[in-house]
């Protein structure tokens, strides 16, 4: 029996319902898996596949020891530029990576680097929006074919800490005007209300129309206006909320909803992902992005996360927290018969780049969202 304990078996899963039946293991992996971003979470990949999946294109490679699942590859099959297996999660997730159990990595890093080498016969696969420390980079150093390593999206991140010891961190005279920035909003006595999971629905609903009237006329995300974005966010949100891998909270003035926020967790990890705010808290001189800034150092500083990360994007306003800059990876890896086909999609990437200026933009924004969108659809 001792023996059966240690048996490693790899398995690819290509049905949509087999994936939606390993939530159990799925979610244990992740509590185990010490580098997972919310991105990697079941209720996360299994919304994201029931909005954008397409049929008979799904490859999830699974690692088992004695039954246990130690290690994971959500990936999907796309045919264009050429063939890929890529993430799950696609351009509206911030990190992708595969999920590896901390107390087996070796191990399973090893079945895995096997299990992927086999389902990758006749595709590259292209591992984007890789966080440095990542899983993912324990099996780009174990690959045995080609590979290639490129830059991806510029993140930023700060310490989960309570917005007054970030406040501390900052030169005296920016440190004086954000604490002037909080003084008004907190004069405005605008009430946090965290949404409870039966909630979720019609609080996601308000958020996106708060956030389509936050971009009007400057040209809002398109994707978020779309009915399978809503459905998607409607979805994950609701079970993470439940699960505590997500909160949604809704800013009350006088009992009007004036904004509203998505913010994702993991083990580590809490990221603002989605806001939208109504145009007439501008008005009231109410920086939006601080007051959502403290909110979420809030709730990372309360769950013990270490990082609270702003996400894709540099923009001007968040530097003003001095926030470290860190760059994603894009991993290819390809059978050695295949490198061929790697160096040409490496060759597409950089191109890419070149011809954009290597501008990494959030996919929060509107025309930064669309060229983000756009650069993972031709990439």
């Amino acid at each position: 029996m001792a023996g059966e304990r240690t048996v490693i078996s790899v398995r690819l899963c290509r049905d949509p319902r087999d994936f939606a039946g390993l939530r159990p293991e799925w979610e244990a992996l992740q509590r185990r898996c010490s580098t997972a971003t919310p991105f990697q979470s079941h209720a996360w990949l299994l919304s994201w596949w029931l909005s954008y999946g397409s049929g008979g294109l799904l490859r999830v490679v699974l690692v088992r020891r004695g039954g246990r699942l130690i290690a994971a590859a959500p990936l999907m099959l796309v045919h264009r530029p050429l063939p890929l297996l890529v993430p799950m999660g696609g351009p509206i997730s911030d990190f992708g990576d595969i999920l590896v159990d901390d107390e087996h990595t070796e191990i399973a890093v090893t079945a895995l680097e096997r299990g992927l080498y086999r389902a990758a016969r006749h595709a590259v696969i292209e591992l984007r929006e890789v966080r440095p420390g990542a899983a993912a980079e324990r099996l780009y150093e174990a690959w045995t074919g080609a590979r290639r390593q490129l830059t991806d999206s510029v993140c930023l991140e700060l310490p989960a800490a309570p917005v007054e010891e970030l406040v501390k961190r900052l030169p005296a005279g920016r440190a004086l005007r954000l604490q002037a920035e909080l003084r008004e909003i907190d004069a405005l006595k605008i009430e946090n209300y965290a949404v409870p999971e039966h909630e979720v629905p019609a609080a996601v609903d308000h958020l996106l129309r708060l956030h389509e009237l936050q971009w009007r006329g400057r040209g809002v995300a398109v994707e978020h206006l779309k009915p399978r974005f809503a459905e998607h966010l409607v979805r994950a949100t609701q079970r993470m909320v439940r699960d505590g891998e997500a909160s949604l909270t809704e800013f009350r003035l006088d009992g009007e909803v004036v904004a509203a926020n998505v913010a994702l967790q993991s083990g580590y990890l809490t990221g603002g992902y989605l806001y939208g705010a109504h145009p007439g808290l501008r008005e009231k001189n109410v920086d939006v992005e601080t007051m959502l800034l403290r909110h979420d150092a809030e709730i990372a500083a309360r769950t013990g996360r270490r990082v609270l990360s702003l996400l894709r994007g540099d923009e001007a306003y968040q530097s003003h927290w001095r926030p470290r800059a860190v760059i994603n990876q894009r991993l290819l890896l390809a059978r050695s018969g295949l490198e061929p086909a790697l160096r040409l999609r490496a060759a597409q990437a950089e191109r890419r780049e070149s011809g954009a200026g290597v501008v990494k933009t959030r996919l929060r924004g509107a025309r930064g969202w669309r060229a983000r969108l756009n650069d993972w659809r031709a990439a």
